[in-house]
């Protein structure tokens, strides 16, 4: 009998732990307080600063261009860093935007695996022809999104002060 009564105890608790609202209270957190509200609030406000693609396009553009610059130095490590990042960046935007997966798909699986082959080879030559196909690629995506407006092309301007 107390075998089964300790069952129900701990069943009945069990239970009750589930259905247990959270303690969901408004409360304010950060440097001076900044993000408030209740857990959902936050969230909200979190995944707001975070962005959708636009930011994700804004760090994709700075590693473009940071790529294309070390090809033309051959700092091969460096290329092959700017990828990567490409590569999680693109990863984080398609999962808070994964409506623009079947768009990034190809590039994704495609032309950046053959940046890295190309970057791997280590010769400007074949460097300059894989970053054209990585730029038409870039094009590609965005006409898949009805963006065709939005045209990549090689930088012109080296803006950062990394240099081999």
């Amino acid at each position: 009998m107390k075998k089964i009564i300790l069952y129900i105890l701990g069943a009945s608790l069990a239970w009750s732990c589930q259905i247990k609202p959270v303690d969901d209270a408004v409360t304010a957190v950060g440097e001076k307080g900044w993000l408030k509200g209740n857990t959902e609030e936050k969230m909200e406000e979190i995944a707001h600063q975070l962005g959708g693609f636009s930011r994700t396009m804004m760090e994709v553009s700075y590693r473009y261009s940071e790529l294309y610059w070390a090809g033309m130095d051959e700092n091969w490590a460096y290329a092959d860093h700017q990828v990567e990042h490409i590569v999680e960046a693109m990863e984080d935007g398609l999962k808070r935007r994964p409506v623009r997966a079947a768009s990034a798909e190809s590039f994704m699986e495609e032309t950046l695996p053959e940046m890295e082959a190309v970057i791997s080879k280590k010769n400007k030559d074949d460097f300059i022809l894989g970053f054209r196909a990585l730029t038409s690629g870039c094009n590609g995506c965005h006409a898949k999104e009805g963006e065709s407006f939005i045209m990549i092309q090689e930088p012109e301007t080296r803006l950062s002060p990394v240099r081999f």
